[in-house]
């Protein structure tokens, strides 16, 4: 079994998130378990870096189909979003098992989604519309360098101490 390592993992509010206000409430989710922020930013980025984002790193069209993928990306655009690095033990495994999963419906009471969203697959398909699940979250370590990378510059990400590290390091 490999060492638990420590790991940088991007979180991204999605429109929907930050439209209903519920930023300040999910950010302490993730504060209270330990991660901590080294960067954030609100941006409202145009189709080619979502493109990046979902297909060119995400693989979407590769995994869901052309019509998910675009349905997606016009429902990305719909406001800004905020984007942010944690950082912490198994950063990216934690931040995944809090979101939950996926399609609102099926995600578990407890998680982001499954206390904050409701929606299902089935009935955004039928509405033409994309889901409004309000987080993305890196789905392994590789993939987060690599979106922390697209989102981040170096000079965005900070190092610094914080009394947590002490309890959850």
């Amino acid at each position: 079994m490999a060492d638990a390592t420590l790991e940088k993992t991007l979180v991204l509010f999605k429109p929907d998130t930050v439209q209903r206000g519920l930023v300040g409430e999910i950010l302490t989710r993730f504060e209270r378990v330990g991660l901590k922020i080294i960067g954030t930013k609100m941006i409202f980025p145009d189709k080619d870096h979502y493109y990046k984002h979902y297909e060119d790193i995400g693989q979407m069209v590769t995994r869901r189909g052309e019509k998910a993928f675009n349905v997606t990306l016009d429902m990305m655009q719909t406001g800004p979003v905020i984007a942010m690095v944690f950082e912490g033990v198994e950063a990216v495994a934690l931040v995944r098992k809090m979101v939950g999963g996926t399609e609102p419906k099926s995600a578990a009471p407890g998680t982001i989604r499954g206390d904050f969203s409701h929606m299902s697959f089935e009935y955004a398909d039928n509405q033409l519309k994309g889901i409004p699940n309000l987080i993305h979250a890196s789905g392994e370590p590789a993939e987060a360098v690599k979106e922390i990378d697209h989102w981040f510059s170096d000079s965005e990400l900070y190092d610094y101490s914080v009394l947590t590290e002490k309890f959850t390091r």
